[in-house]
């Protein structure tokens, strides 16, 4: 089945039916960013990038549901005004919940960040020499200063 043929069938399909798929399709990535949020503000990081693949799947799913919400908006206000009413409000719980994520998200990324950092630097520090030079400075080996550390930015 193509992707056109998709389309239409989810523009053809019973407004109560794709409601449904749509509120579930809501439902089900607003409770995966729920876990992930609960495990990175536990700091369980390892436990909560394994959330990632199924969020990312939900997620594409929710949005080829909305968009399909959006295209026949006029039909389903007419043939499930309830069930337009409950997406609206799942849709601004989705807009919390990611808000919260996002911002948790960002704290445990700081936190990495400010830890590898302080990491890095104390590491550099002990490698550092410890006796007067010659000209009466510190001599500093370049070759002795912390190797193999790295900070990844893009989190």
């Amino acid at each position: 089945m193509s992707a056109a043929e998709r389309l239409a069938a989810l523009d053809n399909m019973p407004a109560a039916e794709l409601c449904t798929m749509a509120e579930t399709a809501l439902n089900s990535l607003i409770n995966v960013m729920n876990q992930e949020t609960t495990l990175l503000r536990a700091g369980h990081l390892r436990q909560a990038s394994a959330l990632t693949a199924d969020k990312a799947r939900l997620a594409q799913d929710y949005v080829v549901f909305a968009r399909t919400v959006q295209r026949q908006n006029e039909r389903l206000r007419r043939e499930a005004p309830a069930s337009i009413v409950r997406l609206r409000t799942g849709h601004e719980q989705l807009a919390t919940q990611m808000a919260e994520n996002l911002r948790v998200l960002a704290t445990a990324k700081t936190v990495t960040e400010d830890l590898l950092t302080d990491v890095a630097a104390t590491v550099g520090k002990q490698n550092r020499a410890s006796v007067y030079g010659a000209a009466g400075t510190m001599a500093a080996d370049p070759r002795n200063s912390a190797r193999g550390i790295t900070i990844n930015r893009a989190l």
